[in-house]
């Protein structure tokens, strides 16, 4: 992607920033022709369009936010996901199912899930599981309400679907559908599972060629991962992103960081060996490499994984912006476990607090500030962009791919819905007597962290490879 413009200044002040560059560590390898510099080089310095930069991400992340994360995540609360992965695709007739062993999903057993996370996915407290207990005995026993038509009880259901999806930014699965299962992300790991070529490459192109704002004027090859045939011809696809407004061109981002980040953990978790005795994952250097190498990209994966930080900004700021949500004493993260549910509260609360404790945060200010009734139809194709990519999950034939694709789009939804939610997170309630405007289901709140989880994981994982490659001469 082209340099963009600068948006403006936010944060601190360039030299305090200057500073704060002078006091981090300079990268591993400063050879010119290093593998590590090839796919580093540009992975430097300050982001376009906001004032952060590479190294404050690197140490923040990596020394403060990534333990304390990945230890949350862990627990009972973050570990389950609700996904329908049967849902057929709305774009294209898909019979190209991943045939690989490593594809396969395993849900969960009935006695595996706790039966807190079980009663009711957007209940959080045990008063609200004890109301639901309450409300389920007086069901049973015929208390309902029979002066309202069925007609009209669908159409008060209707009416608060409509109000809770209005500001969502992408389409969840039904939790109610016997399609819908629980999954265990700790015994599923996002990892490379021997899902490629056309099939895949067809999803991607899918996002970018429908989704992402882009000219039907300017193509992408087939392959994503694929070399232009020359300089030129990568130059004149980025050029069109010069001329975008910065409501558009971070979209594209976004996309491009999310995508980034996928391929970082494909080529972390590789499957080394595979054989009778031995089943072995770990880094591959090679596959990393042509994913983000400069020179076998012509110059595209430094862009990729700047755009893999700027993602991590957004994800980050909207952390730091629903802390209010998950201070009032009403929210627990509830199993039925009361000890251990308060203790992930508590962690929880830290990790927030710590977000918000970044000085270099994203201002989310700086976009849909123009002109009212143009900001608000630019909001609305967002939205109906982002639809469409979640929709476009569906159409994953690798069942693990599919799963932490849907996760990771609906964590970045959410991401979205709390960043343009500001005010009414801001009047949310003091009392539990009154509902607050602003809310997000259990779904919501795991793939929030999930997904973040799964870009913290990436910055991470930069890491470690700039280590590795700078040991290949």
């Amino acid at each position: 992607m082209a340099t963009a413009p600068q948006a403006g200044t936010l944060g601190l002040q360039p030299a305090a920033l200057l500073l704060l560059a002078a006091l981090l560590p300079l990268p591993s390898s400063q050879d010119p022709g290093s593998a590590a510099h090839r796919c580093f080089c540009q992975v430097t310095g300050h982001l376009d369009d906001c004032t952060c930069d590479v190294e404050s991400i690197d140490a923040f992340n990596n020394q403060q936010l990534f333990p304390k994360l990945q230890k949350l995540l862990e627990s009972e609360y973050f570990r389950f996901y609700k996904v329908n992965l049967n849902k057929p695709c709305p774009f294209w007739i898909d019979n190209n199912q991943c045939g690989s062993r490593h594809c396969a999903v395993k849900p969960c057993k009935p006695n595996e899930v706790p039966d807190g996370i079980k009663s009711e996915s957007y209940k959080y407290s045990e008063e609200a599981f004890s109301e639901l207990e309450e409300c389920e005995k007086a069901d049973k026993l015929g208390a309902v309400d029979s002066s309202l038509s069925e007609k009209t009880r669908q159409a008060l259901l209707e009416w608060n679907r409509h109000d809770d999806e209005a500001d969502r930014f992408c389409e969840a699965d039904d939790e109610d559908s016997p399609d819908s299962q629980y999954v265990d992300l700790l015994l599923n790991p996002e990892r490379f599972t021997g899902y490629k070529g056309p099939e895949a490459w067809q999803i991607w192109n899918s996002i970018y060629e429908e989704n992402c704002f882009k000219p039907y004027t300017v193509k992408r090859p087939l392959n994503p991962l694929a070399s232009y045939a020359g300089k030129d011809e990568g130059r004149t696809f980025y050029r069109w992103l010069e001329g975008l407004c910065v409501e558009k061109r971070a979209f594209f981002r976004l996309i491009s960081g999310l995508h980034a980040s996928i391929n970082v953990h494909l080529s972390a978790r590789y499957l080394l060996d595979d054989n009778w005795y031995e089943r072995k994952w770990g880094h591959n250097i090679t596959e990393f490499q042509q994913r983000f190498d400069a020179e076998l990209t012509e110059g595209e994966g430094p862009k990729r994984m700047r755009n893999l930080y700027f993602l991590y900004l957004i994800e980050l700021r909207a952390l730091s912006k629903v802390l209010p949500f998950f201070m009032r004493p009403t929210f627990q993260l509830y199993t039925g476990q009361t000890s251990q549910d308060q203790h992930n509260k508590d962690l929880l609360l830290d990790v927030l607090q710590l977000a918000k404790s970044f000085p270099l945060h994203f201002d989310e200010n700086s976009l849909f500030a123009g002109n009212k009734k143009e900001a608000a139809k630019l909001k609305e194709d967002f939205k109906l962009h982002f639809r469409n990519i979640s929709h476009i999950m569906d159409c994953v034939g690798c069942f693990k791919c599919r799963l932490w694709g849907k996760l990771q789009t609906q964590g970045l939804g959410t991401a979205l819905k709390i960043l343009f939610s500001e005010r009414q997170i801001e009047a949310l309630p003091k009392s539990s007597n009154s509902d607050p405007a602003f809310t997000l289901s259990r779904q919501e709140i795991v793939a929030l962290f999930n997904a973040f989880g799964r870009i913290s994981t990436s910055i991470k994982e930069l890491d470690n490879f700039r280590t590795l490659l700078s040991k290949i001469h």
